[in-house]
This record gives structure tokens, C-alpha cells and sequence, in this order.
């Protein structure tokens, strides 16, 4: 029940925080568009086109990463669980080898 109160809360204080004063002006300011010289420097390059990493490639670079982070966790992971088998195991002897 408790748990319902503060979430109750919570949402209520999140809905006043987000309600702006509509007089007071924006955080961002207004939007101003570019100039022709901004335009001209945000135009695409053609002789730099070759010098763009290319999205399939980043893409697959990326996907690398995540497996072999993945690989990496699961690899401690079965660390972390044979050395508690092996330690589990070892207690069990040494209580067996004691009450004999």
C-alpha cells in the first residue's frame, strides 16, 4: 500500500514539474534559420565522401562489440559459477571426510 502512495506521489510531482509557465520563454530560444554561408558548410561534400565511415560497416563493428561483450559477461558468469560448484563441493568433502 505503501508502495502505491509513493508512486502516487511521485507521478503527481513529475506532472507539476512539467507543466511550463507558457509566458516564460524557452530554455532553447527561438529558432533562427541558417544563413547561406551555414547552409553552404552543411551541404554534403562530394570529394570528402570517401572519407565517411560507411553505416553497413559501423554497423557490423557494432554488433561485434555486442557479442563479444555478451561472451565476455557469460564467460565470467561461468567463472564465478564453477568456482562456487568447486568451493560447494570441496565443503561437502571435508564435512563428509570430518563426520567419518
Amino acid at each position: 500500500m505503501a508502495f502505491l502512495l509513493t508512486k502516487t506521489a511521485l507521478a503527481s510531482h513529475f506532472r507539476s514539474q512539467s507543466q511550463v509557465d507558457p509566458s516564460s520563454p524557452s530554455r532553447r530560444g527561438f529558432h533562427v534559420e541558417p544563413g547561406a554561408r551555414e547552409k553552404a558548410l552543411l551541404a554534403e561534400d562530394p570529394s570528402l565522401r570517401r572519407f565517411r565511415s560507411h553505416k553497413k560497416g559501423v554497423s557490423r563493428i557494432k554488433q561485434i562489440g555486442d557479442v563479444l561483450t555478451i561472451v565476455v559477461v557469460a564467460g565470467c558468469c561461468y567463472e564465478i559459477y564453477v568456482k562456487a560448484t568447486m568451493r560447494e563441493e570441496a565443503r561437502q568433502a571435508k564435512a563428509a571426510s570430518e563426520s567419518t
